[in-house]
């Protein structure tokens, strides 16, 4: 799924100086066209840590196996695909924002291993544990070549195997079987770079087009391995496979901030049924709620209603209430990565900070945006008075866009994370918007959707392997 969107890197050399110091971003990758001149373009570049530049490596090799078909100007040789420590490491602007325009799409597919063991205790009479692990690996194999399979059935595409130097894929389930978070769901992750199988077909024009076409003919196509698959509802059904369809242009940009949304995104509650359902209100808040997704009333209309109805409940609610909101699945070890790999971590909700401050604190996230619950000092109970501006949807957007000016970069370096219809603003204006376990109008206006794992999802739509969860840096 994809956002039609138009890249402007207007940031001087200056301020992009200035940012990456702040941020304490380090120098590593380098990839450029090799006809750019260093004149015009190549002093347009952004600077990524190593640890984020190894993967871009893996889908730049990739990429290189297509000049063939690629326009003149980006194609590129080998040697523009090392790591230079004397280079001051760039992946070049310029060749994202020609790749951008053109149909060529990061093809990320996410499937539970436990789809897969669900297939051999089916099928196996053995209880062999060297028998289940080549049976395991044959059924991965099998999957690999079905997905495959999808371009030889559409003449016009062709299919690359993104280069991961066999580093695919038992990460995930050894984190799940450790201490550091046994909430990861165990997954296997296939990466491909899917372009048009001739030069006369890419064109700009094209582009918008064929990522519908693809999206819903490679959905189709991985659902009928999925319906072969002895799963269960309780398993997930068609949830136990993601298929993200990204422009390739959006995995090789260097991001440098996220935004997440709070209630059912970081945490697994909606804080204001939690509220509702202590002050003994929760029927006339539902109603409210019912009304504002009818369309009666607008966010800002239902949001005062809704805390008006809190007046009077007393903190000892509120601390009650705090200490009972529980993580979502795959939250800490994702917010420890991109930290780890140099991204500016922000939450923006539309929930109260009373209760975000405290999430933000608890993940170490770097920025927290919400609305204040006004609380009489005297009496130690909500006052049900609202606080102005509200965190809408619209507000959203807007924090989104001062927070990347505050750090010198475009919004198109920016990703946002959220499950409502309050998030779609915020991640229009994002390079990247993800759904996560999200309603179906957000996934389907998302740049992707998480349905399968946790919240570590999102580095599998960034381009990352599950490996990743096992290393800080």
């Amino acid at each position: 799924m994809t956002k039609n969107t138009t890249t402007n890197y207007n940031t001087t050399a200056a301020n992009r100086d200035t940012t990456l110091a702040d941020t304490g971003l380090d120098h590593a990758l380098t990839a450029s066209a090799s006809t750019l001149s260093d004149e015009q373009d190549l002093n347009k570049i952004a600077t990524v840590k190593t640890s984020m530049g190894s993967h871009l490596q893996d889908w730049l090799a990739g990429l290189q196996q297509a000049n063939d078909v690629l326009p003149a100007a980006l194609r590129f040789a080998e040697t523009h695909l090392q790591v230079s420590s004397q280079n001051s490491g760039a992946i070049s602007l310029p060749l994202i924002e020609q790749l951008e325009a053109l149909p060529v799409f990061a093809l990320t597919v996410v499937l539970q291993k436990q789809a897969l063991a669900a297939k051999l205790d089916s099928d196996s009479n053995s209880n062999s544990d060297s028998s289940n692990n080549d049976s395991d690996s044959t059924q991965a194999a099998a999957f690999a070549a079905h997905i495959e399979n999808w371009a030889q059935q559409n003449d016009h595409w062709q299919m690359i195997s993104v280069p991961h130097s066999a580093r695919q894929a038992d990460a995930a389930q050894t984190l799940a079987e450790s201490a550091q978070d046994p909430t990861i769901t165990p997954v296997i992750t296939y990466n491909y770079i899917l372009l048009p199988t001739e030069a006369v077909n890419m064109q700009a024009g094209k582009k918008a087009a064929a990522a519908h076409l693809i999206d819903d003919s490679m959905t189709a196509h991985l659902h009928q391995f999925i319906a072969s698959l002895p799963i269960s509802i309780d398993m997930g059904g068609d949830d136990t496979i993601d298929c993200h369809i990204v422009p390739l242009a959006k995995v090789l940009r260097p991001h440098r901030v996220i935004c997440f949304d709070m209630d059912s995104t970081l945490i697994e509650q909606e804080v204001i049924n939690e509220l509702a359902n202590k002050a003994g209100i929760g029927e006339q808040v539902s109603k409210i709620t019912e009304a504002a997704m009818r369309g009666e009333i607008d966010f800002d209309t239902s949001f005062s209603q809704r805390v008006g109805l809190l007046q009077g409940l007393s903190t000892t609610v509120l601390d009650d209430i705090q200490h009972t909101l529980t993580l979502s699945a795959g939250a800490r070890p994702l917010i420890r990565k991109l930290k780890a790999i140099g991204y500016h971590t922000v939450l923006v909700s539309g929930g109260f900070t009373y209760f975000a401050d405290r999430i933000a604190q608890t993940l170490g996230i770097d920025e927290v945006h919400a609305n204040i619950l006004d609380i009489d000092s005297a009496t130690g109970t909500v006052t049900g008075q609202v606080n102005l501006p509200i965190v809408n949807g619209e507000r959203k957007a807007v924090l989104v866009q001062k927070i990347a000016k505050r750090f010198n970069i475009s919004p198109a370096q920016v990703v946002c994370v959220g499950d409502g219809a309050n998030d779609l603003a915020m991640m229009a204006v994002a390079d990247i918007g993800i759904a996560y376990h999200a309603k179906p109008i957000v996934r389907a206006r998302a740049d992707a959707a998480i349905n399968a794992t946790g919240l570590e999802g999102v580095l599998y739509v960034l381009g990352y392997l599950p490996e990743a969860l096992l290393s800080h840096g």
